[in-house]
């Protein structure tokens, strides 16, 4: 969902990409983006494309022929940047661990440890695939002692739960502006630290990409410079802006300890109806929930009849869990009371009516005594 403001933003009359107003306008956007990605980092951009390009820029300006990159890979975003890497040429070095499952901060150590000089370690913070919330202050920490930059995808996270950019040693982040920042599929936020901008520099030869070239790129959001380089999404731009003002208006800290709470209140319906957690205990996002579709219930069944009938999209298993999970995304402004008892209302229904659960009103009433005592939910 998107917040009305958003969409009103979204039809500024349009000005031309290097107009003096729309040139402020990405000043207060780089400002605003740096305090929701808590970083100082002076090339904060958001990337002309969606996640996807910022996944891709992060990785094609970093990683050079033969450069040995660890990636860590517990679900399709991981594999899909560990594809990024091969393409790039490098040595990919994955640090594998079960769907469902963080990867490991020992298991990287213990990779980083013998397999010698290492240009980057990335990871995914917020696995979409399986609603796995990887900590990431460790690896961050790790990768400083071996000297390789640490890149992280923030796609699922970024302004839904807590990420700290600084404090936590990451040298490029990414996220995308249709998730937790609750603004239409189309930008991709990105910073990169003084330590990735000296990769990017000190390069053997250019970027693979033209589109994508940070380097290039940089000179059109620095102050002062503005090169033309690419037509900017003007509109997009416009709705970014007023999506991270909403973002600071609540406040990042009341902001994520809506998205716990409401997600809170979520899985205490849906376990009430025989839903289990996929993720591991103590790292599952409140952004994305993901639980197991126990027999006989259907997923395919499940989602159309939600889809049809009550205008609920959730979404289905990826790769390997294709038919075995729902994932219930809480994201922004769709992480709202009103939203839990909806599609828990609706869910309930669906599974009485195929003989699924023989006990209606469980959901709601569970997802409710949560709400109850947290009386700030809205």
């Amino acid at each position: 969902m998107v917040h009305p403001r958003v969409l009103r933003a979204l039809s500024t009359p349009l000005v031309g990409h290097l107009d003096p107003a729309f040139l402020s306008l990405m000043d207060e956007i780089q400002e605003l983006l740096r305090l929701t990605f808590r970083t100082r980092n002076q090339f904060t951009i958001a990337v002309s494309g969606t996640g996807s390009a910022g996944m891709e820029a992060a990785l094609v300006n970093m990683v050079e022929p033969g450069d040995s990159v660890i990636i860590g890979v517990n679900g399709v975003f991981g594999s899909r940047m560990a594809a990024i890497v091969e393409r790039c040429g490098g040595r990919l070095i994955c640090v594998e661990a079960p769907w469902g499952q963080i990867v490991e901060p020992d298991a990287v150590a213990a990779v980083l440890t013998r397999s010698g000089p290492v240009k980057a370690v990335a990871v995914v913070h917020a696995e979409t695939s399986t609603g796995v919330h990887q900590p990431l202050e460790e690896i961050g920490r790790l990768c400083r002692q071996g000297d390789a930059l640490f890149v992280v995808d923030a796609v699922t996270s970024l302004a839904g739960v807590p990420l700290e950019v600084d404090a936590w040693a990451i040298d490029v982040c990414y996220s995308g502006t249709q998730k937790c920042l609750s603004c239409p599929p189309g930008l991709a936020p990105l910073t990169l630290s003084e330590r990735a901008l000296s990769v990017i520099r000190n390069r053997k030869g250019p970027c693979q990409s033209w589109y994508l070239d940070l380097a290039l790129a940089a000179d059109y959001w620095t102050e002062g410079k503005r090169a033309y380089h690419h037509t900017a999404p003007v509109s997009m731009l416009y709705g970014l802006r007023e999506a991270l003002r909403l973002v600071q208006e609540e406040g990042l800290e009341a902001r994520f300890a809506r998205h716990r709470r409401n997600s809170t209140a979520l899985m205490a319906g849906l376990e009430a109806l025989g839903l289990a957690p996929f993720p591991q205990e103590g790292y599952r996002l409140p952004s994305l929930n993901c639980v197991k579709i126990p027999a006989p219930m259907e997923d395919r069944a499940v989602r159309s009849e939600l889809l049809q009938d009550y205008g609920i999209e959730i979404g289905g298993g990826l790769g390997q869990l294709q038919g075995k999970v729902w994932r219930i995304g809480l994201m922004g402004e769709s992480s709202s009371q009103a939203n839990v008892l909806h599609v828990l209302s609706a869910l309930e229904a669906i599974l009485l009516r195929r003989n699924w659960i023989v006990r209606p009103g469980t959901a709601v009433e569970s997802a409710s005594r949560v709400f109850a005592t947290s009386p700030a939910a809205q």
